[in-house]
């Protein structure tokens, strides 16, 4: 909590002064990236203009990274990576973006390793076609003060604004999972109390993860499947979930775990439809008969109707810790 805190604060405000420049009219060809950098006591992330004619996405970011590594003389600001770290190259796969240091990555202070890799989503995610970051710390992937792996991710990750982390708010859900015979959903109502810096839409995922309440309900998801990411925009929810999800052990039809998610998350006015990748990649088929790459919307062919439904119940709202 402690550096959570530390987390929201500090890039709250990414202020400009002591390293903006004056603007020129921009050139043909030209666009404008921001380069992230930390300010002189290291407290806070700095955006940097940055212009680029440059269309080749390896050559971008090789560009990029030169200029995130190394702070113009004139910017009275100091490069997120610490000198202590090194870095060593990358690897592009999809839309996921792999960056590899050596373990002097992973020894920096917690506040400065949170400030830098924030810094290197925002920066790298402005690339065409790079949607997530991946860090490697060594010959591993990087791990939080938890012991637990960081995973990719994406600049909505970071928040922008400064909360209350110790504010929550109560939101009734609709979650849709399955009976015994795993070919339908049931909606089962649920209010929960979250963390305001919790998008619903995570919520809603883990919730569903975490399986029923109502007696007679049976999971949809397996508790194992770990969520990457999930973000928002123009109405189209977006899920990243580990390989986990593709094998799906539970006795339920192949539909079932796709539309439990997706009529669950359709049920928010800011959902039409959700796209699902795994590890980044959309290219993929669940369980060997659901292709992954389109736009899932809301099928309510696959709801159960009739006095089964008519017996689920709202249930009494349960605290969250």
């Amino acid at each position: 909590m402690k550096w959570l805190r530390i987390w929201l604060t500090l890039l709250a405000s990414l202020l400009l002064a002591g390293c903006r420049t004056k603007t020129a009219p921009l050139e043909e060809g030209e666009i404008v990236y921001q380069i992230y950098y930390l300010n002189a006591a290291m407290t806070r992330l700095i955006p940097q203009e940055y212009r680029s004619r440059t269309k080749d996405t390896d050559l971008l970011i090789q560009e990029m990274m030169d200029r995130f590594l190394k702070v113009p003389a004139d910017l009275d600001c100091q490069a997120a990576l610490s000198e202590k770290a090194t870095y060593q190259g990358y690897k592009q796969e999809d839309m996921v973006l792999y960056l590899y240091f050596d373990s002097g990555y992973g020894a920096m202070q917690p506040g400065r390793e949170i400030l830098c890799r924030a810094a290197l989503v925002r920066t790298l995610t402005q690339v065409p076609g790079i949607d997530y970051i991946s860090i490697y710390s060594g010959d591993q992937l990087l791990m939080d003060t938890k012991g637990m792996p960081v995973g990719m991710l994406s600049a909505t990750d970071f928040v922008d604004s400064i909360s209350d982390v110790n504010a929550y708010e109560r939101t009734e859900l609709t979650l849709y999972f399955t009976d015994g015979g795993g070919e339908a959903l049931f909606a089962e109502k649920r209010e929960v109390v979250h963390n305001i810096n919790t998008s619903v839409e995570k919520v809603i995922l883990e919730e569903l993860l975490g399986g029923p309440r109502q007696p007679g309900l049976e999971p949809t998801l397996d508790p194992g499947i770990r969520l990457l990411n999930v973000s928002t925009n123009e109405n189209v929810c977006y899920l990243n979930f580990d390989g986990a999800f593709l094998n799906n052990p539970l006795e339920v039809k192949d539909y079932i775990p796709i539309y439990s998610i997706v009529n669950s998350l359709s049920e928010l006015s800011s959902v039409n439809r959700v796209q699902i990748s795994i590890n980044g990649v959309q290219n993929v088929k669940f369980r060997d008969s659901i292709e992954l790459n389109t736009m899932f919307e809301r099928n309510l062919d696959y709801i159960g109707e009739g006095d089964r439904q008519a017996e689920l119940k709202p249930l009494v709202p349960v605290e969250e810790e």
